[in-house]
């Protein structure tokens, strides 16, 4: 980790610290969360725990009470350390393994069990930097869906490198049958494909997208529905058709691939320099 400038993690920190987020099979993925190596450290004693939820400000984890921990607590005056570790972006890398130390602010049983709590975790500092940069990404891409929802980008050579993109060749299933297809356009909202058939008979069925990236390998199902068509020009056995995505079931990590594009070509169009005066 540590691949964004201070600036950015500090923005990151400002933006979004009061913000909570759920962590589900999602957000493990995307985040590179390994669950195994997810521990609370009081005194010099580990426990194993599942990370439930965090913001920049405070986590809450959930463990099994048997184990002996909340007498341990209490005996440290409830401060406590979260040990977490993510998996690196470089695949070939070790993970990135750190520490966020904190206080217990709450214990509540956890679905009604007599056995396992929902622990709550107020830090006391700052969390790392690269705890910043692996929530920040996430919450940033999630921000910027909404924001730039519709935002198309033309799949080019160029932008399917700098994506990422495997391939402009894709699969479709339309009703569960598989299609082949061309990539036309992304969005965080939706795509355009280019395939054989007859768009008036196509419009309005349900369809998912696969779409696989490289770097690391990745491949999203993006679940919606055909919402308008038209021709291509020259290609009587061929149509364009324009998918919606359903909102709540596009994958963060396809979010967050476009995100970084998005970024990356702002981020460059502000550092060119300004056009020649004629």
């Amino acid at each position: 980790m540590g691949i964004l400038p201070a600036k950015k993690v500090a923005l990151y920190y400002e933006t979004f610290k009061g913000i909570d987020v759920t962590f589900t099979k999602d957000m493990i993925q995307v985040t590179g969360l390994i669950p195994d190596q997810v521990h609370i450290k009081c005194g010099s004693d580990f426990w194993p725990c599942v990370f439930f939820a965090t913001s920049f400000l405070r986590s809450k984890v959930v463990a099994n009470v048997k184990s002996g921990i909340l007498d341990k607590l209490r005996l440290a005056n409830n401060m406590a350390s979260l040990r977490l570790s993510f998996r690196n972006q470089d695949e070939k890398g070790s993970p990135v393994t750190f520490f966020v130390a904190g206080r217990v602010t709450g214990l509540a049983p956890y679905k009604g069990s007599k056995e396992i709590v929902l622990i709550s975790f107020q830090f006391t500092q700052r969390p790392p930097d690269d705890f910043i940069e692996i929530i920040g990404r996430v919450l940033d891409a999630n921000v910027n869906s909404s924001k730039r929802r519709d935002e198309r980008l033309q799949i080019t050579a160029e932008t399917q490198r700098k994506l990422r993109l495997y391939s402009r060749e894709a699969v479709v299933f339309i009703q569960k049958v598989p299609r082949r297809c061309i990539i036309r356009d992304l969005s965080f909202s939706g795509t355009k494909l280019i395939m054989m058939g007859v768009g008036k008979f196509l419009i309005g069925k349900e369809a998912t997208l696969r779409a696989d990236f490289d770097d690391p390998r990745e491949s999203f199902m993006l679940p919606g529905k055909f919402i308008r068509s038209e021709g291509v020009e020259g290609k009587q056995d061929l149509v364009a058709l324009a998918m919606a995505y359903d909102d709540a079931l596009v994958p963060m990590g396809y979010k967050v691939r476009i995100n970084e594009y998005v970024n990356t070509v702002r981020a460059d169009s502000r550092a060119a320099p300004p056009a020649p005066a004629k």
